[in-house]
């Protein structure tokens, strides 16, 4: 909570107004004590939250996903009912209407009891799941699908709306299905969350401006493909710059830069085939603390008429917050945003062909500039850059491993160097865990920090075990 408060307070000072938390497990629901995590608040610290952020003038809007993005609540019997797939617990049956209702009543009555504000955000994004199941392909097949999530999308609304409150909604999924926009309840706000593609991408854009809604826009600064070893700076950078200038040109009422530190997708540890043991969030992502420098350029973008001008802005930071000179802000620029490619079963998605062994030399490049690089100022902030990259040479490393162990030269005799090489790299970690522990100590629980290391340096244990013979 005191993290919280700080980076309200920080949001405060630099103009933002409003605070969209998606609390998932970590809020007390008293009638529901199943869905509360391990790290769940009080109800004292989230009134004390709400209060602490109103007195700066911060409106606090509760996320509660309610459609799809609810594995954490799904995962339980007592909910099992109410899931589109026995084996997929992402998403809701929306045919389940009097048990969805009386679910998402109780969340949102008490959500409403500590929070402020006029809004509930109901969530409603990606429902990939939408007709899956039986009772639901019945009713698609007579009246479709848009039919089919309108009617459940304004059972939701209507609970808000019998709160006192005004219902917030992702746009995608109605994007997809436009027939079904204006049959939302007028005052419903829909967020036009896009990360960098076309206006059309979700679907016809021009049916949601058509609607006679209010609209907010959602660039990102964390978003996929991003996760502990991968962060796309430029994309997120480019992203600011095109689409927050967008979002003004066409009159949408408010901008919100979402932060994802998980996929908000679980993969499950199955007990048997019909019961899970426990869920992990798939793609964690490094933690905000390390995302100063892209918050500060969403906050520039926001107050300014003009799109963002990436390489002045990062001058402008790296000489105020750092005392880099314009030459070496431009090497860190040129740092952050090379080969922020992804590796997918050996493979890397590079628009060029590009080995991994390619790919880490690029990275080590990258390593070696940044330490080259000497802040004279913040120089906790400029260690989040070297720890990233360094986690990433990391990963990179393991890959080039497992990437030859999958070859078919590799025999019984190359096994020894191949656990020097995974031993040597295992003591790596072990200096990268330090070093996330002390950079993100105050961000994040003792046990999420053990959970992020361990997490992280999984697979290079899980080889070096296989590939290990009893003596």
């Amino acid at each position: 909570m005191p993290a919280l408060k700080a980076f309200a307070k920080k949001l405060s000072d630099d103009g933002i107004n409003t605070l969209i938390m998606e609390w998932e497990g970590t809020y007390p629901f008293e009638k529901h004590p199943l869905i509360p995590n391990r790290y769940a608040y009080t109800k004292a610290e989230i009134v004390g939250f709400v209060k602490y952020c109103n007195g700066l003038g911060i409106d606090v809007i509760p996320l509660q996903q309610s459609f799809g993005h609810v594995e954490y609540i799904l995962r339980h019997e007592k909910y099992k009912e109410l899931r589109e797939d026995q084996k997929d617990y992402s998403q809701v049956c929306p045919l389940q209407i009097k048990q969805d209702s009386a679910l998402f009543t109780d969340l949102y009555t008490e959500l409403a009891s500590t929070h402020t504000s006029k809004y509930i955000h109901i969530g409603g994004d990606e429902t990939y799941l939408l007709g899956h199941d039986e009772r639901c392909k019945l009713k698609v097949e007579k009246e479709g699908k848009s039919k089919l999530y309108i009617d459940y999308i304004r059972m939701l609304c209507g609970i808000v709306i019998k709160l006192g409150k005004t219902p917030v909604l992702w746009a995608d999924i109605a994007m997809k299905y436009p027939e079904a926009i204006n049959l939302l309840p007028k005052g419903t706000v829909l967020v036009d969350w896009n990360y960098g593609w076309s206006m059309n991408n979700f679907g016809d854009h021009q049916k949601l401006m058509q609607g006679g809604y209010e609209i907010w826009g959602a660039p990102a600064l964390r978003s996929h493909p991003d996760n502990y070893f991968l962060t796309q700076w430029e994309k997120h950078f480019n992203n600011i710059r095109s689409f927050v200038p967008v979002a003004r040109d066409l009159g949408y009422k408010g901008i919100v830069m979402t932060s994802w530190s998980t996929s908000g997708a679980y993969s499950p540890v199955w007990e048997t085939d019909e019961n899970v043991a426990d869920l992990y969030a798939i793609r964690h992502v490094y933690p905000i603390s390390g995302f100063n420098m892209l918050l500060a350029a969403y906050i520039e973008s926001i107050k300014s008429p003009k799109p963002l001008d990436i390489e002045q802005f990062i001058a402008r930071y790296c000489k105020t917050q750092y005392g880099l000179n314009q030459q070496q802000s431009a090497l860190l620029w040129r740092a952050l945003k090379t080969a922020p490619y992804e590796v997918q079963q050996g493979e890397v998605k590079s628009p060029k062909p590009m080995s991994i062994q390619q790919l880490l030399d690029s990275t080590k490049w990258v390593a070696n500039t940044l330490n080259s690089l000497k802040p004279l100022k913040n120089q906790q902030e400029f260690e989040h850059y070297r720890l990233m990259t360094d986690i990433r040479v990391y990963y990179l490393t393991y890959e080039e491993i497992e990437k030859t162990v999958n070859s078919s030269s590799f025999k019984v005799n190359k096994i020894p160097p191949t656990l020097e090489q995974l031993r040597k790299l295992m003591l790596t970690g072990d200096e990268l865990d330090k070093r996330f522990i002390a950079l993100n100590k105050n961000y994040l629980y003792s046990a999420e920090l053990q959970q992020e290391n361990d997490l992280r340096n999984t697979k290079v244990h899980i080889l070096y075990n296989r590939l290990s013979r009893k003596k």
